[in-house]
């Protein structure tokens, strides 16, 4: 259930009141050509009687973050403040703060902003399992790209299995059958359920990965040169690679440089990702799995909201992932074999 605030009225507060949406109340007292008169009439009347000043603190959505690089934060940032925008008007804004992996910071961060924020988006930078925040907080909470090991908290993630299955059915489909998956850690949960996904769609056609069964590593280029190398020794009949992340993707695409290997016409290959840097900058440029970050973040804010309205949502809600098909599968298929 939703976590409610007790010491300070907030615009949640008069909304409730008022039995309208967050969006429309900020509206109506920012005097709004949208709202209707008597819906405004009803929501300053809430407002009056509730004593809340629209002319204090503006209220915010406290973002918790521990990545340091703002590789994953950034785009859900961008696409929670535009979602806010659109869902609460300029009333509100997002507090991103970045615990640096210090649980004695976040515990100092949560006691401060419990009392200045509306509620809190807890974003993950691995779309793993994480620690419930403490069951006492006085708002509500959702986590963004991390799932809480509570069952009654309410957790958007990407759909990292539908995502790979989107990325191995157009590997297929173009006429590729020995497809190899090299990807990160076994630790990561996001490498797991991708090659699930992969391993899902393969069996489906009675094929097997190329190579005998993913290779699990580091996130890395450098590991994805090596293991490259050493896959194309032992199954060089190889002619397609999914990689789990797209700096594997880059560092694969160098070996296969190196060996005299061509994208794609003798390998296609694809990335996870859709990092710009690596997907759009390889040689060829790379296909992949977008994450979509964005809209990641702005589906959270949804849930962010409908929680401030009373309506929290609890659950792993599943976010769809896109295949972005560029020049490294998109050329004449290899051979059948």
């Amino acid at each position: 259930m939703g976590r409610r605030r007790s010491q300070a009225v907030t615009l949640a507060d008069v909304a409730r009141r008022a039995g309208v949406s967050v969006a429309t109340a900020s509206k109506a007292i920012n005097a709004r050509d949208q709202v209707a008169a008597a819906t405004r009439e009803r929501v300053l009347r809430a407002a009056a009687e509730l004593s809340f000043s629209p002319g204090g603190r503006t209220p915010a959505i406290g973002l918790l973050t521990d990545e340091r690089g703002g590789r994953f934060a950034m785009p859900i940032l961008l696409g929670a403040e535009t979602a806010i925008e659109r869902l609460a008007g300029e009333r509100m804004s997002v507090l991103l703060c970045d615990a640096r992996g210090d649980a004695g910071r976040q515990r100092d961060q949560l006691t401060v902003l419990a009392r200045q924020v509306e509620g809190f988006l807890v974003l993950g930078y691995d779309n793993d399992l994480r620690p419930s925040l403490p069951r006492d907080l006085p708002v509500p909470v959702v986590y963004a790209y991390t799932e809480s090991d509570h069952d009654a908290d309410t957790s958007v993630v990407a759909d990292d299995e539908g995502g790979a299955r989107l990325a191995t059915e157009h590997l297929v489909a173009i006429g590729r059958r020995h497809i190899a998956h090299l990807t990160g850690p076994a630790a990561y949960r996001a490498a797991r359920a991708r090659a699930n996904g992969l391993l899902a769609v393969l069996g489906g056609h009675g094929l097997r990965p190329a190579g005998g069964r993913p290779r699990y590593g580091e996130w890395s280029q450098r590991w994805g040169r090596d293991a490259a190398h050493e896959l194309l020794a032992t199954a060089p009949d190889t002619d397609a690679i999914f990689c789990g992340n797209d700096q594997i993707a880059a560092g694969v695409a160098q070996t296969l440089r190196e060996r005299g290997r061509r994208i794609p016409d003798d390998v296609a290959l694809v990335g996870y990702d859709n990092w710009t840097e690596f997907a759009a900058d390889c040689r060829p440029p790379l296909t992949t799995v977008d994450l979509n970050l964005e809209r990641l973040g702005a589906t959270a804010v949804r849930h962010l909201v409908a929680a401030l309205g009373g309506r929290p949502s609890p659950g792993v809600h599943r976010q769809p992932c896109d295949l972005v098909v560029r020049e490294s599968t998109a050329g004449t298929p290899a051979a059948r074999r």
